[in-house]
């Protein structure tokens, strides 16, 4: 019972430890010249706060669907919200007359494709999807 005991905490453990490693990536179209991006930054690009990358192109965030884990998780480490918490920040900019929050695509490889074909876009897939025509960059603290 013991061992079974010890092994079970392993296991968890081992789990515990792969979830909190980054589970998404963070892609923008080949032909961007950035490389990295600071956190508060990558919040300030998806809350539509920054608008141009360095070069002049304007900024075009996307996001996943509102009920896709990465979505969660990306909410949860970039802006330390909830998805609801950025959607409703997003309903009353919108009643008020401001802008109305990133494109939502249904899959990572939409994500893919939308950035691939824009060139100032930015978003976010998971991990281990497959990398055609855009580039990840990494997410500094």
């Amino acid at each position: 019972m013991k061992k079974l005991i010890i092994l079970m905490l392993v296991v968890l453990a081992i789990c515990t430890a792969e979830a909190t490693a980054q589970s998404y990536r963070i892609i923008v179209n080949e032909s961007n010249t950035v490389s990295s991006i600071s956190q508060k930054e990558l919040a300030m690009v998806f809350l539509k706060k920054r608008k141009k990358w360095d070069d002049g192109t304007n900024i075009m965030p996307v996001d996943q669907k509102a009920n896709a884990k990465v979505r969660e998780t990306f909410s949860m480490e970039v802006f330390k919200k909830k998805v609801a918490a950025i959607r409703s920040y997003w309903q009353k900019a919108m009643f008020s007359g401001m802008a109305a929050g990133p494109d939502e695509k249904n899959s990572d490889l939409d994500v893919i494709e939308y950035v691939k074909h824009n060139k100032g876009a930015i978003g976010y897939i998971s991990s281990t999807a497959p990398l055609n025509g855009v580039k990840v960059i990494s997410v500094k603290e």
